[in-house]
């Protein structure tokens, strides 16, 4: 199985229920493995692809908002659809507010779940892909010296040449020569780039 194919979870402490999810899941060509307690799934070792997690609302030990607010706390949150017979509009609100990708009631049309999946799936995979991009932004910025980086903090900040040099009580063309090495190093092809490669690694707060 390549590391591309994503693979769907499904907790649900019914045992029929479990294996007529997995039968509809597997029957479009996903890869499905369930597990009838939360507390089983966050044992297991996820492989690294793509994924979303069917779950049930009411659980045996922890609940599945219980589970959610677990994973939302993690390095590798998962796109979660709620499935429950006993949902109710608060409790719908209260996941899709932590950001649950759905929220179905029990009767659902199969095609609605599956719809959902596949929505769920390309959040994730946007998701990683976003994580990738910003990690190697992280180790760019790693490589850089610590005068580097205090350049680059003065040039995303709106400074100027002059004024940074000031800041930093170096000279004008000491500066320069550092921001020229922070733009090559970050990969930045101009300040904007620069400024928005500050905003995905936390370095300034993104602009409104």
């Amino acid at each position: 199985m390549r590391t591309s194919d994503p693979i769907v979870f499904v907790i649900d402490d019914d045992g029929s229920v479990r294996e007529a999810l997995v039968d509809l899941i597997s029957s479009v060509g996903l890869s499905v493995q369930a597990f009838k307690c939360a507390q089983e799934f966050l044992d297991y070792r996820r492989p690294d692809r793509p994924a979303c997690l069917v779950l049930d609302v009411r659980l045996p030990g922890p609940s599945g908002l219980e589970l959610q607010r677990e994973l939302l706390r993690s390095e590798t949150p998962i796109p979660i659809i709620f499935v429950t017979g006993h949902g109710d509009i608060p409790m719908s609100v209260r996941a899709m507010k932590e950001g649950a990708a759905e929220f179905l009631t029990k009767p659902f049309r199969d095609q609605e779940l599956l719809d959902a999946i596949q929505h769920a799936l390309e959040v994730d995979r946007a998701a990683r892909q976003e994580r990738f991009i910003v990690a190697g932004f992280r180790r760019d910025y790693e490589a850089l010296t610590n005068r580097e980086r205090d350049v680059m903090k003065l040039v995303v900040s709106g400074l100027l040449n002059k004024q940074i040099a000031a800041e930093l009580s170096s000279s004008e063309v000491t500066v320069k020569t550092h921001r020229g090495q922070v733009m090559r190093k970050m990969k930045a092809e101009s300040v904007v780039q620069l400024v928005r490669i500050a905003e995905r690694i936390g370095l300034i707060s993104e602009r409104i």
